[in-house]
């Protein structure tokens, strides 16, 4: 790996929502330290206490920004415990969250994944936090100094090859079928999965089974009469449930966690 060249650039993931001052905190706790950061909200409607979907946006999100970008994901239910924050390494990006299953998506491709030591944080100004606003007290400032160029992962951090892994299990490809879950729902009421466009590259018939239904794959939303069920390859690369024109995950009562099956169409 190179040596990590900031850019100045923080994107934040959370579960705190909008209600209260909590992400505003942050970006001034940033922004005291680091006036030249720029701050992107990446999303703050993450379910509480769901890692797994701050991690999947992250792992979608990422390829998206300059190389120097530090990515904070702040989900965190062990807040305050003993459960450790971790820092990985991804094409000159950097990725800090809690040792908690939220990055599982992104570690194994990661360059390198260090284990933060707290006690190298006091240098740093980063001392005494609250048992219950790590993102104020920790993380924000944190990433202030990294993206300012002022602190190294190797200067508050162990290397390490273990975490705790992903809540969610990986699609299983078998055969003529593929396996997943619903991962997110959007605002428009899209079930969007982990299952991934090159998983079912090679199954340009396939047909989708999902809460009782089958579905045809579309191109896009428009392709489908109003009110018909359809699936989909979106945006980010992954497959999902959509109503056209209306909304799935009321239609269909269903929601995160959802098991997702694409099958090869049989041929007669």
């Amino acid at each position: 790996m190179s040596k990590f060249q900031a850019s100045g650039v923080i994107t934040i993931t959370t579960d705190f929502g909008h209600k209260g001052p909590f992400v505003g905190v942050m970006k001034g706790v940033i922004a005291k330290r680091f006036r030249d950061a720029l701050i992107i909200d990446l999303t703050h409607e993450v379910p509480a206490h769901w890692p797994p979907e701050a991690g999947f946006w992250m792992s979608r999100a990422w390829p998206y920004f300059p190389s120097g970008s530090i990515h904070l994901g702040i989900v965190d239910p062990g807040v305050g415990t003993e459960r450790d924050i971790l820092l990985a390494s991804l094409s000159d990006q950097l990725f800090l969250a809690p040792d908690n299953g939220l990055l599982a998506p992104l570690l194994p491709e990661a360059d390198r994944v260090w284990r933060l030591n707290l006690d190298r944080l006091a240098p740093l100004g980063i001392t005494s936090p609250s048992a219950t606003f790590h993102g104020r007290d920790i993380f924000a400032p944190l990433a202030a100094e990294l993206a300012a160029g002022r602190v190294m992962p190797d200067e508050i951090g162990e290397s390490v090859d273990d975490w705790v892994p992903g809540w969610l299990e990986d699609p299983q490809v078998t055969g003529d079928k593929v396996s997943g879950v619903i991962v997110t729902v959007d605002a428009f009421g899209n079930l969007i999965s982990n299952i991934e466009e090159a998983m079912i590259a090679d199954m340009p018939d396939a047909h989708v089974l999902f809460a009782g239904k089958h579905l045809n794959m579309q191109s896009t939303y428009g392709r489908a009469a109003p009110g018909n069920f359809l699936a989909l390859i979106n945006s980010f690369g992954v497959l999902e449930i959509a109503c056209a024109e209306g909304n799935a995950a009321e239609s269909l009562g269903t929601d995160r966690g959802a098991p997702v099956v694409v099958r090869r169409a049989t041929r007669r």
